[in-house]
C-alpha cells in the first residue's frame, strides 16, 4: 500500500540504480579482507558516483555521501525524498532515440522530473558515461539499450536505503568536518591519469586535475589524524604511487573496465588500493593461516560489462 510517496517496500537489498565510469562492484568481492574486523563507526564516501560501494556495504551507522556533480545528488536526494514521483516520471518515457533526445535537450525545474531525467538518460545513453560540453550541457549518444530502465523495486530499495544517510554536493574536502575517530572513509576520486601511462580521462566537464589529487592525499594525512580508517582506490601509475606513499597498506590489483569507449578500450587494467588498515586488523587476517591475499580479479569480462551496472 502507498500513501503520500511513503510505498510500501520490500526487503530487498539496494543496488546500484545508476551505470558509473570506474564504479566499484568489482571491489565488493574483496573488502571484507579489507575492512577492520573490529568494525567501524560511521561511513564517508566524498566520491559518491553510482554507490557501488555504499550499497554493498549498507554501513551501520550513521552514512555522509557527497559529490562535486550537483545533478548526481540531486537525483540522490529527490529518490531519498519522493521515490514515486520520480517512478511516476519515469513510466511516461520510452526508449526509443528520438524520444531520448527530445529528453536530453529538456530543462526542468521540477525534482522529480530532473531526477527521472537524468536515470534516464543514465540507463539509456552509450556506455552510461556522465559527460557534458564546454556550455554544461550533457551530450552523450543514446546507446541502443534493450535493458529495462525501469527498475520500480530497486528504486525503492534504493529510497529506503538512503533514508538514514546525509547527502551533500560539495568538493571531498568538506569531508573532513564530519570524521571522527574509527569512522571509515571510502575514496574513489575521477583518474587523473589512466592506468599505467600518461593519459587524461575526462568523463566530466572539470578535469580532476594533479593538483586536486595532492589534496586528496592531504585529506588522508587528515583522516589519520584523526585515527579513522581510509580505503583509497586509485589508477596504478607511478605518480599516484608516488603523492599516496605513506608507509601504509597498498595493494595491485588487476581488474575489469565496466565503462569504456570502444571494444579496443575494454580490457584489463590494474589499479591501486591504499588502506592504513593493516592486515593484522582486518578480515583478511586469521591466527592459523596469517593475511589471506587479495587476489587479482578473476571474473569474467561479461559480468562486468552486463546491463545490471
Amino acid at each position: 500500500m502507498e500513501k503520500n510517496n511513503t510505498p510500501e517496500i520490500k526487503e530487498t537489498k539496494a543496488r546500484p540504480f545508476l551505470r558509473w565510469a570506474g564504479g566499484k562492484m568489482w571491489l565488493f568481492k574483496h573488502i571484507d579482507l579489507l575492512l577492520p574486523k573490529a568494525g567501524y563507526n560511521n561511513y564517508h564516501e566524498p566520491f559518491l558516483g553510482g554507490g557501488a560501494m555504499f550499497f554493498s556495504l549498507r554501513p551501520p551507522h550513521k552514512v555522509f555521501l557527497s559529490d562535486l556533480n550537483s545533478d548526481l545528488i540531486a537525483t540522490y536526494q529527490t529518490l531519498k525524498a519522493e521515490p514515486l514521483e520520480v517512478i511516476k516520471e519515469l513510466r511516461k518515457y520510452k526508449n526509443e532515440e528520438d524520444f531520448y533526445y527530445e529528453i536530453r535537450d529538456k530543462k526542468y525545474r521540477n525534482s522529480a522530473r530532473l531526477a527521472a531525467k537524468f536515470i534516464f538518460l543514465n540507463q539509456t545513453s552509450f556506455n552510461g558515461i556522465y559527460r557534458v560540453n564546454l556550455k554544461g550541457k550533457y551530450n552523450v549518444p543514446f546507446g541502443y539499450r534493450t535493458k529495462e530502465f525501469l527498475e520500480k523495486e530497486n528504486l525503492l530499495s534504493v529510497s529506503n536505503a538512503l533514508k538514514s544517510a546525509i547527502i551533500y554536493n560539495g568538493d571531498f574536502d568538506l569531508a573532513k568536518d564530519n570524521i571522527k575517530k574509527k569512522d571509515l572513509v571510502f575514496l574513489d576520486p575521477p583518474y587523473t591519469v589512466s592506468h599505467n601511462d600518461n593519459g587524461f580521462i575526462k568523463y566530466n566537464q572539470k578535469l580532476f586535475s594533479l593538483d586536486d589529487q595532492y589534496r586528496l592525499s592531504k585529506l588522508i594525512d587528515a583522516v589519520k589524524s584523526k585515527e579513522a580508517y581510509y580505503i583509497l582506490t586509485n589508477a596504478a601509475h607511478s605518480i599516484i604511487d608516488e603523492i599516496f606513499e605513506k608507509g601504509d597498506r597498498k595493494l595491485e590489483l588487476k581488474r575489469t573496465n565496466l565503462v569504456g569507449g570502444t571494444n579496443a578500450q575494454r580490457g584489463h587494467t590494474k589499479e591501486f588500493i591504499f588502506t592504513n588498515i593493516d592486515c593484522a586488523d582486518s578480515g583478511g587476517f586469521s591466527a592459523e593461516k596469517g593475511c589471506r591475499p587479495v587476489e587479482d580479479d578473476k571474473m569474467p569480462l561479461d559480468y562486468f560489462n552486463s546491463a545490471r551496472y
